[in-house]
């Protein structure tokens, strides 16, 4: 029995690539990981739970493979015997991978409520070997050289990569619309190459004959390194700085939906919003990011390609390093710059369900972005994770249960305690299970700054720290603190008019007045001015007619309701304050007095014409005064018509004699009329003289009848 005495036997031990597992496992989803969020999400750090966040240092490791599983517990009393007893899994294209992640001295600064800024220093190492097929796995450690042994290998593929980075993080919220809320991040980082080796193998194949102790190689086999490594392949100073340099980004975003977010705002004294940075404010978020965009270039080494297609004898393979092997037994086929590293570049997303405050269920993916063929690339594993959580201020506790791609279903447990974190994504199925194909571990310490919970003990909204009344709930306009009802008739102070009085709601709170002090309050009084009546609800009926005096158009004066509380004397429809005759009936047309008919003119002339005068006077006779009494009671009757009294004469004497008598005949019946109460605005006086005979002036008795007076009505 021999070991590493055949060329694949080598590949084993040195060929690696990189495959990343996801770091920090169910830490990272911890809204209190602070600093760690950029890992996974820069995005994470907007809005954050904590002021500030320091981290000292943190390590996180892990290896895994498709190809052997072993007993943990057995590996715990005997590294060794539980491999040799472990379960083999052979396949065309089985993997081995190891990294570590290590996060040192870094810091998160959340500058105000939109904006935070991480500095974060990282070293990370990674060891993998890809589509190795496991029959070669098998052999490794020695074969029996009296049986023959053959071996298609096909393609290998593999890196080993060392390096640091140092990089900036900034985080901010995109938009925060009451229940919608979206932050992004972007990550900037200088990477420093420290050391790399990788491979690449084409159509390998390994035959051994036992009989001449030969070894028959074929294919074409890529060897590159930095210069870390030195010219005659064995490993160098791996930190000396010249594994050359580049640049790299992450970028991510949040969204958050929050059907509560007004719960999660209080106020200041003076009204003013202020967020609750100290708690989480989601019932379900979702994220989504790329990491390790970029690559390491001028790497300073060299790449070299061997023609394998070889029989030699199997002693030529004797050694531990790969390059020897390759060197000192195969061709060199060409030799040029070596590649640069392409980095792991991935996408990661994960929902988080908030179940109530404290307790979570995350479900997260990691998927690869670059190939696992590409020369001298880094790759993510697939990993799909589920996550109960949970998360305090002080006290994070979650266990991770995933499928790793290769290595199938990871248990794990972690605990955030304050300063201190650790955990494991496999660490439950690692002890329970007897075919562990993974594990991981991660530790660290940090200096975390909280957040300070907004607290409001009476819940009115008010933060207890500007709030006057922080026991008793109370509007912001009375700075927290209840309004006072002094006079306790249940309307408070600030709505009630009269807050040292007693008084009804209707009222604002004081008492009903009784302005006219007619004993109906002014509420119920129509009139709350003026005093009245209890029955016509506070108003006065001066006149008694049951009609109130603001609705009664003769206020003093009793009369009807359909006459509008005026009266109507004369009965003639018309109400007597628009009756010109109250007291005798006439028609509406004619203002309620009667009308003067024709019957009645001809009566009053026929009265005027035998008044009497002394001759060649305008004196009145005393033996027509009846006469006069009767036109008098007949204008009575119609005291609204006013008449025209007209004097006329024969034609003796001059004209103008005629006419000043005339009109002093007329002038006299006139004032005698009005003497005796005929309203003087109803008469005219008019003297006509000779001109208007009704009779012939040449006989005694015509000229007797053009001596007269009338009494015409004015229409």
């Amino acid at each position: 029995m021999y070991s590493r005495i055949i060329l694949m036997g080598i590949f084993l031990v040195l060929t690696t690539s990189v495959s990343l597992a996801q770091s920090y496992v169910g830490f990272l989803e911890d809204n209190y990981s602070g600093v760690h969020g950029i890992i996974s999400n820069p995005a994470n750090i907007a809005d954050s739970r904590l002021k500030l966040d320091v981290n000292l240092i943190g390590v996180s490791s892990f290896v895994g493979n498709d190809y052997i599983g072993f007993n943990f517990s057995d590996a715990l009393n005997s590294f060794s015997d539980a491999f040799d007893n472990a379960n083999t899994s052979p396949t065309e294209n089985n993997f081995i991978a190891w990294n570590i992640d290590v996060l040192g001295p870094s810091v998160m600064l959340s500058i105000d409520q939109k904006q935070s800024l991480a500095i974060f220093t990282r070293g990370r190492a990674f060891f993998n070997i890809n589509d190795v097929n496991g029959e070669l796995l098998d052999k490794e450690g020695g074969f029996d050289e009296t049986e023959d042994f053959s071996l298609e290998e096909g393609s290998v593929y593999g890196a080993f990569n060392l390096w640091g980075e140092i990089g900036a993080s900034y985080a901010r919220v995109l938009l925060n619309q009451e229940q919608h809320f979206l932050k992004g991040g972007l990550s900037l980082k200088y990477i420093q190459g420290m050391g790399n080796v990788y491979i690449k193998g084409s159509n390998v194949s390994v035959n051994y004959t036992s009989e001449t102790n030969r070894v028959s190689t074929t294919g074409e086999f890529t060897y590159g390194n930095t210069d870390t490594f030195d010219d005659e392949g064995n490993g160098g100073d791996f930190f000396d700085f010249s594994g050359g340099g580049g640049f790299g980004a992450d970028i991510g975003l949040v969204y958050e939906w929050r059907p509560e977010h007004a719960k999660y705002t209080k106020l200041d004294a003076q009204g003013n919003p202020i967020a609750d940075r100290g708690a989480n404010k989601y019932k379900l978020k979702w994220s989504a990011s790329i990491t390790d965009i970029g690559e390491i270039s001028d790497t300073n080494g060299v790449e070299r390609v061997y023609d394998l297609n070889k029989t030699q004898d199997k002693d030529n393979f004797d050694g531990d390093v790969l390059e020897d092997a390759l060197r000192d037994n195969f061709d060199l086929l060409s030799e040029s710059q070596s590649a640069n590293i392409t980095l792991p570049t991935a996408f990661h997303t994960n929902v988080d369900w908030n179940l109530n405050s404290k307790f979570y269920l995350n479900l997260n993916a990691d998927i690869p972005l670059t190939p696992k063929q590409r020369t001298n690339t880094n790759r993510v594993l697939n990993q799909f994770r589920l996550t109960p959580r949970f998360e305090s201020t002080w006290l994070g506790i979650y266990s991770p249960l995933s499928v790793l791609e290769g290595a199938g279903f990871q248990w794990g447990a972690g605990v955030r305690l304050g300063p201190v974190y650790l955990g494991s994504g496999s660490i439950i199925s690692a002890i329970a299970g007897k075919n562990t194909k993974a594990v991981d571990l991660y530790a660290g310490l940090k200096i975390p700054v909280y957040q300070n919970k907004l607290k409001d003990r009476d819940n009115d909204g008010i933060i207890n720290q500007e709030d006057k009344c922080p026991d008793t709930p109370g509007p912001i306009e009375n700075k927290g603190c209840p309004w006072k009802d002094s006079d306790s008739d249940g309307i408070l102070d600030k709505d009630d008019d009269c807050p040292n009085e007693a008084g009804p709601a209707e009222n604002n709170g004081c008492p009903w007045k009784d302005t006219d002090g007619d004993g109906v309050l002014d509420k119920d009084d129509d009139c709350p001015t003026v005093a009245g009546l209890a029955e016509h609800n506070g108003c006065p009926d001066a006149d008694g007619d049951g009609i109130i005096d603001s609705e009664d158009r003769c206020p003093n004066t009793p009369g009807t309701v359909e006459n509008k509380g005026c009266p109507d004397t004369d009965g003639d429809s018309l109400v007597d304050i628009d009756d010109e005759c109250p007291t005798i009936a006439g028609p509406v047309s004619n203002k309620g007095c009667p009308e003067v008919t024709q019957e009645v003119q001809k009566q009053l002339n026929d009265y005027a014409r035998t008044i009497l005068f002394d001759t060649g006077k305008a004196t009145i006779k005393p033996e027509s005064v009846s006469t006069m009494v009767d036109i008098i009671q007949i204008l009575n009757e119609y005291p609204n018509a006013k008449f025209t009294v007209e004097g006329h004469t024969d034609s003796v004497g001059s004209s103008e004699s005629n006419q000043k008598l005339s009109e002093a005949r007329a002038n006299s019946v006139r004032n005698f009329l009005t003497n005796e109460g005929i309203a003087s605005n109803r008469l005219t006086a008019i003297g006509f003289g000779e001109d208007k005979p009704i009779a012939t002036n040449a006989t005694r008795i015509g000229r007797q009848q053009n001596r007269r007076v009338e009494i015409n009505l004015i229409k």
